[in-house]
């Protein structure tokens, strides 16, 4: 598990793949995790095999799995089949599950107004994921309160579309950030 801290330490971009495309080879340069947020159980466990043979570290969120019910048995299919190296859910549930097979888990919550984050609160207290998500990245007053509230290391994601939206989020207090946004995987 400290190896995935220090990877993101040493590189806090990571590579948020909505689509079913691969990143090309300039683009796998620099990122060394990636968030797989879209795929089939026809297909996802060679997306992930592609990845982790290039040596990267790669999560699947399990809500998006087309063709897996969102129930614990999904989570040791995922596990025995698919073999990433962890997941992500907004189903703490799941997550649960995912951390006692041995997956490493992100936890994905939606800050959209002070209910959300105070729920987000107590399902980290109740359930401790690995690491937890905030949505949208952007908001880096919640960020960094967030921070002061849980000891999840967190990792912000969504509408993360500049340099400047990045630099923020790591600020506030966010061990990484991650993002779709493919010409934000080679920042220096």
């Amino acid at each position: 598990m400290a190896h995935i801290y220090d990877i993101l330490e040493s590189n806090p971009i990571i590579g948020a793949l909505p689509h079913m495309v691969l990143p090309n080879e300039k683009e796998l340069e620099k990122v060394e995790v990636f968030f797989l947020l879209s795929g089939s159980v026809m297909e996802i466990h060679e997306r992930v095999a592609f990845l982790k043979g290039l040596g990267k570290k790669v999560f699947i969120h399990a809500d998006l799995i087309e063709g897996l019910a969102k129930d614990t048995i999904a989570i040791d299919y995922i596990k025995t089949h698919i073999k990433p190296d962890g997941m992500m859910s907004t189903r703490s549930n799941l997550l649960r599950h995912g951390k006692e097979v041995g997956l490493i888990t992100v936890q994905r919550i939606f800050v959209i107004d002070s209910l959300s984050f105070e729920s987000g609160i107590k399902m980290i207290e109740n359930y401790k994921p690995d690491f937890v998500e905030v949505m949208p990245g952007i908001v880096p007053s919640a960020i960094s309160e967030l921070k002061e509230k849980i000891s999840p290391p967190i990792i912000a994601g969504g509408m993360i579309k500049r340099k400047t939206d990045v630099i923020q989020a790591l600020k506030a207090g966010a061990i990484a950030i991650s993002t779709s946004k493919r010409e934000l995987w080679n920042l220096d």
